[in-house]
């Protein structure tokens, strides 16, 4: 027998990685939509959100062939993750809290038309947090140069090590990851709440331009929520909070975190042209 070979020892070991983590991943279904999923405890199964459809009843493609039944426990669009709820005896996939450096190489293992899929690819980008265009918080930015069909994503990504490090998404360019961190933060809260909390002002609000940068005008205030309590009115035009001059109204919307809720924050503004200073307890966006 020829002696191994550097090139024929890395398929190896790769093969064994994918081999190792495929008993865990599943394939999603959902109206005329197809996904990858991965079991996180028992009976609770990861997927990523922007491939389960809306409505329609959801199951899930075990891998000895069979399909059972599964619930949605709670969704978020703003990471891309979603929580299913499923009868099965599948074991958890054990996730690294850990960001891979530019350059590892990853292989994402996912189902693609009900069979077991693999994708190879390298990390070509790695950094600091970011926010979503939907704002939510991730909490590493990793990008893969590799090659997924959309049924590919909610796929598990390994590095060589075959420690699973994120979900494989879709971006508008690009296949980003999810990373465990935000996974398992998302993921409990969804378990145990069903939603993520997101704070709430109660405004409905427009961005204006003055003479001394940006505002924003109050163009509706809803009557029940923590602005209308604090006394902020239609027609106030909001300049700074907590100090801060106002960028924009996407960017105070991209306060409004998690974390928000239930905090006390100083929103100046102008009425009429005179300054006027509220202190708003942030409250919590009710479900749509």
């Amino acid at each position: 027998m020829a002696d191994s070979t550097p090139l024929s020892s890395l398929s190896s070991a790769l093969a064994d990685v994918v081999a190792r983590t495929a008993p865990s991943v599943v394939s999603v279904h959902s109206h005329r939509s197809r996904a990858t999923g991965f079991v996180w405890k028992p009976g609770l199964i990861v997927t990523a959100d922007e491939a389960l459809a809306d409505e329609g009843e959801v199951q899930i493609g075990l891998p000895d062939g069979s399909t059972v039944a599964a619930t949605i426990a709670g969704r978020d669009h703003t990471t891309d993750i979603a929580l299913l709820r499923a009868d099965t005896d599948l074991a958890p996939v054990k996730l690294a809290a850990t960001v891979p450096p530019l350059g590892t190489l990853s292989v994402v293992v996912a189902t693609d038309r009900d069979a077991p899929s693999a994708a190879l690819g390298m990390v070509s980008a790695s950094g600091k947090g970011w926010r979503s265009l939907r704002g939510g918080d991730i909490d590493a930015r990793i990008e893969l140069d590799a090659r997924l069909r959309f049924g590919q994503q909610g796929g598990l990504a390994l590095d060589a090590a075959g420690e699973a490090y994120g979900m494989a998404v879709l971006g508008p360019r690009r296949v980003l990851v999810i990373p465990t961190a935000t996974i398992a933060r998302v993921a409990a809260q969804l378990e145990t709440r069903g939603r993520i909390a997101r704070g709430y002002l109660g405004l409905g609000l427009q961005p204006v331009r003055l003479d001394d940068g940006m505002g924003a005008m109050v163009m509706n205030v809803d009557q029940a929520g923590p602005s209308a309590t604090a006394g902020i009115r239609q027609g106030d035009v909001i300049i700074a909070v907590n100090d801060q001059k106002l960028s924009g109204v996407r960017a105070l919307s991209r306060t409004l975190g998690p974390a928000s809720v239930g905090a006390v924050v100083d929103v100046s503004a102008r009425r009429g042209g005179e300054p006027v200073s509220f202190k708003v307890t942030v409250g919590e966006r009710p479900e749509a």
